[in-house]
């Protein structure tokens, strides 16, 4: 049985992902520094799979720790979600952005060096290619100048893990990933802000259940159907299964490359409007919401080709938004 380490396993992706690596027979060893979530994750992780995993809370900006984690440890693989996410603030909190997220990845990566773990998935982004100049987006569109210092994140952490690939003859693979949503069936995890959502969807859930008292629409004049920016929304459930295809294809040695890169969406644009409306139809509820203005670093449009994942990868989203928006809100419901 192959061992994962799973950094941030805690988080909303990282913890679908620790389900469906069990599920698919790796042993998990989850790394998270609680920054951004909740330690009872373990317990309904456990709860889901019947599988507790190991876990080590540790700031990976800590290279001591890193490096002591690594010395008890044999680990045969890394998928690394742990980072600062929110685009908004990190245009508010640059240094801490670069901070975590470029050194956390850089002390992952000299470990791996030092003990030969050959297997890295990194949790990218569609910010990576900032506004696109055509739509989809495929892989081979431009990485232009980033919009914001997350997305400039992603774009170095690219780059460095790359040069790692070329220099040391280490394998990776960087999923860029869309707009993950929802929730696990089960309902025993999903998305759950500790402070303020920075993201749509919770911010949706939260004002539903009148935990806010309204949902700002950032921005209603943007050159597309109704005013409002386009996103590609996937499952998160469908997203962590792109991950464990992705080891697989490492552990098989398919890889073509050392480092390769895949988007991970549904190849559909869906615009807050639309979001807004669909959430409503779904669930019954209507929202309180209001037009603002647009944010600093948001972009009017992106929504994936996903044909390379479909076809290399061998992996199809399998859940329709619908059924995303539905996930959300009984996971919402559940802990008010």
């Amino acid at each position: 049985m192959k061992k994962i380490l799973v950094t941030g396993g805690l988080g909303f992706i990282g913890s679908h992902v620790v389900v469906e690596l069990q599920n698919s027979g790796f042993e998990v060893v989850i790394i998270d520094d609680l920054s951004n979530s909740k330690i009872d994750v373990l317990e309904q992780i456990t709860k889901i799979s019947n599988i507790k995993p190991d876990f080590y809370q540790i700031d990976l900006r800590d290279k001591k720790a890193v490096r002591s984690f690594f010395n008890d440890s044999t680990i045969d693989g890394v998928i690394h979600f742990a980072a600062f996410k929110a685009v908004g603030e990190s245009v508010q909190k640059p240094l801490d952005y670069y901070e975590n997220n470029i050194n956390a990845l850089v002390y992952l990566l000299q470990e791996m060096k030092n003990r030969n773990i050959d297997h890295f998935i990194f949790s990218s982004s569609c910010t990576v290619y900032g506004q696109a100049d055509e739509l989809p987006i495929t892989e081979d569109a431009p990485v232009k100048i980033a919009e914001s210092p997350y997305g400039n994140t992603k774009q170095i952490g690219e780059e460095i893990i790359k040069d790692s690939c070329k220099a040391y003859n280490m394998n990776a693979i960087a999923l860029r990933y869309f707009n993950p949503i929802g929730a696990h069936k089960s309902v025993k995890i999903g998305e759950l802000p500790l402070s303020i959502p920075q993201n749509l969807i919770p911010f949706i859930t939260q004002t539903a259940a009148g935990i806010r008292e309204e949902l700002a629409v950032f921005g209603d004049d943007y050159p597309t159907p109704d005013g409002t920016a386009i996103r590609d929304y996937i499952h998160v459930v469908d997203l962590a299964k792109a991950h464990v295809k992705a080891l697989q294809r490492l552990l098989d040695k398919q890889n073509k490359e050392n480092f390769e890169f895949f988007n991970v969406g549904t190849g559909k644009g869906s615009s807050v409007m639309e979001i807004i409306h669909s959430f409503e139809n779904v669930t019954q509820q209507s929202l309180n919401y209001k037009i603002a203005e647009r944010r600093k670093g948001d972009i009017t449009a992106a929504y994936a080709d996903t044909t390379k994942a479909n076809e290399v990868l061998g992996w199809k989203p399998e859940e329709t938004l619908e059924e995303a928006l539905l996930s959300a809100w009984k996971w919402q419901q559940k802990q008010s």
